[in-house]
């Protein structure tokens, strides 16, 4: 049975727009720290999550939010957490990245490669509670050289927990390419663990729903894990407000704050040789243009805007789903922000 593109784009898009909700409150300083968007990762959350029934359960990364919207978790909730109110999802004391729902038993954590032991847990659990029940884990590129996340997938291919280690692989470690950072290559990390393996375009909701469908299938029959590699792109980068991102949108605005004063350390007298300053003037500009061929600037990269492509030959349908879809986070929005009662 192939997937349900409506189905799947409703989830999407919804989690999208809940997320540009959120920027603007974090860009309005309504929302205060560090701001994690999964924006580009849409259609690996959708595709997995579409897959879940009563009974599973998600370990999530510092990019949990969008998972616990399509899990159901009501996005209020969510929303209120994320503002800092004490009724929001975890009391106001959890943010973005330490989100929790018993109900739908669901946890994220800030730590890297947590998501490892939490769902192997989740999965040794559901074994002797929840026969038939599996357990996601969520992570990015970079957890792969934590070594907690490795000792989970060992201990998942060992134990034959019905555990889908579920990597969404944007090409970065915060600010460092990963492949100058890892050694090998991931699938072939899970292979030598005796978990399988497989690779998807992580843009194509479709293909990571098959993949998803398989895997989780393989894992409820008592099978073992599986280890998703899905690609994707960060359209934030890391974290909103990331440097890069941010001199590629507005470099008239941003520039000058950093080629001014690198400029004027050239001229100055004393201090390291000459050729050494003007390196590094060469760099920032090397960065900034590099940043402005990034794939996080080219929009066929983004997975709503591919599947919506499908659907347009539906051109009433689509509307009336997104106008119902911005109507329905404008009023979560609405009513997030109200203040309530003491």
């Amino acid at each position: 049975m192939p997937p349900d593109l409506w189905t799947l784009y409703a989830l999407m898009l919804k989690s999208r727009l809940f997320e540009e909700a959120v920027a603007k409150l974090w860009h309005d300083g309504l929302i205060s720290g560090e701001m994690h968007l999964g924006t580009g990762e849409e259609a690996i959350i959708a595709g997995v999550v579409a897959n879940l029934r009563e009974g599973d359960a998600m370990a999530l990364d510092h990019r949990g939010t969008a998972a616990l919207l399509m899990r159901g978790v009501d996005p209020v909730l969510v929303a209120r957490e994320l503002l800092g109110y004490p009724d929001g999802l975890c009391g106001g004391m959890g943010g973005h990245m330490h989100l929790f729902s018993k109900e739908y038993l669901a946890a994220s954590s800030g730590i890297v490669g947590a998501e490892g032991p939490a769902a192997a847990g989740f999965a040794l659990a559901a074994q002797y509670l929840r026969p038939g029940s599996v357990a996601i884990a969520f992570f990015g590129d970079g957890a792969m050289n934590q070594g907690m996340l490795m000792e989970s997938m060992n201990l998942a291919s060992v134990w034959n927990l019905p555990v889908f280690f579920v990597c969404k692989d944007d090409g970065w470690a915060i600010t460092t390419k990963s492949v100058e950072v890892t050694g090998g290559g991931l699938n072939e990390r899970a292979q030598g663990l005796g978990v399988a393996t497989v690779e998807v375009d992580g843009r194509d909701v479709s293909a990571v729903w098959e993949a998803a469908h398989i895997a989780i299938e393989r894992a409820r029959s008592g099978q073992g894990p599986t280890f998703l590699h899905a690609h994707c792109v960060h359209f934030e980068g890391h974290l909103l407000g990331f440097p890069m991102v941010r001199i590629a949108d507005h470099p008239l605005r941003e520039m000058p704050g950093i080629a001014i004063p690198l400029t004027l350390s050239i001229l100055r007298p004393g201090g390291a040789p000459l050729r050494d300053r003007l390196a590094g003037l060469r760099t920032v500009v090397a960065s900034v243009l590099s940043t402005m061929r990034d794939p996080r600037r080219d929009s066929a990269n983004d997975p709503v805007a591919r599947v919506r492509a499908t659907l347009e030959s539906v051109p009433v349908r689509l509307h009336e789903l997104e106008d119902q879809s911005q109507k329905e986070i404008d009023h979560v929005f609405a009513s997030a922000l109200m203040e309530v009662p003491s």
